[in-house]
């Protein structure tokens, strides 16, 4: 990667708003010519920070007026991104953008940003951590209540602190082991020693105990995963169709027709949801089917919440393949309740601790009529809201965060370890490292453009 100096060394420009048409658009320009591409734009001969001024824009190599709008100027490091910014606010015409992103490319020490890269100087300038900084990213991306909670937290902050205290607390550690190889002359007392040791356990059981968080952070960010399994016939893409209110998967009363996975994005109680309706389990010869069928059980293995979807013209026998699949994460759900047998509400082969420990209540529903198809629903928000409430709070909302704090707490483990003390520091500052890592308190250049090319251009 670059130096902060070649990072630094160009006024970079682009569109901070949606590009296409639209009543207002904002460009963005930041950088040590912000100032005079200002002023050059708008033939102005001083411009006061923080103020708005109404102005009209040329084009510095036609003379042509572009378009009129609000100029502002923030002088660093009083900006987004540390740096002198200027912010145009035009009318969001096409070939307004054009001209004006024209006008600004034309100007000496002036070109077009990167993705991510105002984000990216705005890190290099300390005005927010790494894990602010992906709050960020996902703060633009968030599609539901749930999303945007926990993207403003993190942008706040909130879960920079944790990571901070607990590297604080792991440099604390070291600092009192490398004390003592100051002074060889001078024995360790066994307490101290003990204490130490001591110290690491509980710094141990703070990342072990963040890191057993069922990734609800991660879930909320990338989508609660919701599989709906049975047999062929049972009405699965039927109720993925009711659930999603739209016709997304082909129902017909021929066996095999669902052959791939079929996903369908959602919003229920704010949270982010993957509806996912799958091929029938049952034994096939047919290559194709067959394959969609494993791709079924790979769905079943990683999903958060499972529909096992029954037959109610054959409740109470059930599908030994369906039957396999319920488990925690399942609830029994029993189609074409209408089509029910006398007395097949009260029948449940899931009940009982000799027939299933699990003891599951079956749902009973109609694809056909909507009854019972509320009550599931209100099922699966009240499992979602338990399941991934903000009340623990998670602080892991990416597996790059997971891994680091798993590294950390292997590191951890090797320094309790009988080793030399020069051996057990650096252990210590190798957990460090990678809880800084996280929040970009070290240097982490292999790590910058991974995270900011995730970034929109204008951001």
């Amino acid at each position: 990667m670059a130096n902060n100096d070649t990072i630094f060394a160009n006024t970079i420009f682009a569109l901070a708003t949606a590009p296409g048409k639209s009543g207002v658009a904002v460009l963005r320009v930041s950088g040590t010519h912000a100032l005079q591409a200002l002023k050059t734009l708008c033939r102005l001969e001083s411009v006061t920070a923080r103020s708005a001024h109404y102005a009209s824009f040329f084009h510095p190599a036609t003379g042509e007026l572009i378009d009129k709008g609000i100029a502002l100027f923030f002088k660093g490091p009083h900006s987004f991104t540390g740096e002198d910014v200027a912010e145009l606010q035009v009318h969001g015409g096409l070939a307004v953008m054009r001209d004006l992103l024209s006008a600004l490319s034309g100007m000496k020490g002036l070109r077009a940003a990167d993705a991510g890269e105002f984000t990216r100087r705005a890190f290099l300038n300390h005005k927010m951590d790494l894990m602010e900084a992906e709050g960020l990213a996902d703060l633009i991306e968030a599609e539901t209540q749930a999303q945007k909670s926990q993207a403003m937290r993190q942008m706040q902050g909130e879960f920079s602190d944790f990571y901070e205290q607990l590297r604080t607390r792991i440099i604390k550690a070291l600092a009192h082991l490398e004390a003592y190889i100051d002074f060889p002359d001078e024995d360790i007392p066994e307490s101290v020693l003990f204490e130490l040791t001591s110290d690491i356990s509980h710094l141990q059981s703070s990342i072990e105990e963040a890191l057993q968080d069922e990734r609800s952070g991660e879930r909320v960010r990338d989508g609660i995963s919701i599989a709906i399994l049975g047999a062929p016939n049972v009405g699965k893409s039927s109720l993925l169709n009711v659930i999603a209110k739209r016709d997304v998967a082909i129902v017909s009363s021929r066996a095999g027709t669902t052959r791939d996975v079929i996903e369908v994005h959602l919003d229920i109680a704010g949270y982010p949801v993957v509806l996912v309706d799958t091929a029938g389990i049952r034994e096939s010869r047919d290559e194709i089917e067959a394959e969609g069928i494993r791709r079924a059980l790979e769905r079943a293995a990683n999903a958060d919440i499972k529909l096992v979807m029954f037959d109610g013209g054959q409740w109470p026998s059930a599908e030994s393949g369906s039957t396999s699949l319920v488990d925690e994460a399942s609830f029994v759900v029993v189609n074409k309740c209408d089509l029910l047998k006398d007395k097949g509400r009260e029948s449940n082969p899931f009940s009982g601790p000799l027939a299933n420990p699990l003891n599951k209540k079956p749902l009973f529903i109609s694809t056909s009529t909507g009854e019972g198809v509320d009550t599931l629903l209100a099922a699966i928000r009240q499992r979602i809201v338990e399941r991934f409430s903000f009340s623990g709070g998670s602080f892991i909302t990416r597996a790059r965060h997971r891994a680091l704090l798993t590294e950390a707490s292997q590191y951890l483990e090797k320094s309790k370890q009988d080793l030399p003390l020069e051996l057990k520091c650096e252990e210590l500052r190798q957990a460090a490292q990678a809880v800084g890592k996280i929040t970009g308190k070290i240097q982490v250049d292999d790590v910058l453009d991974v995270i900011f090319k995730s970034f929109c251009i204008g951001k």
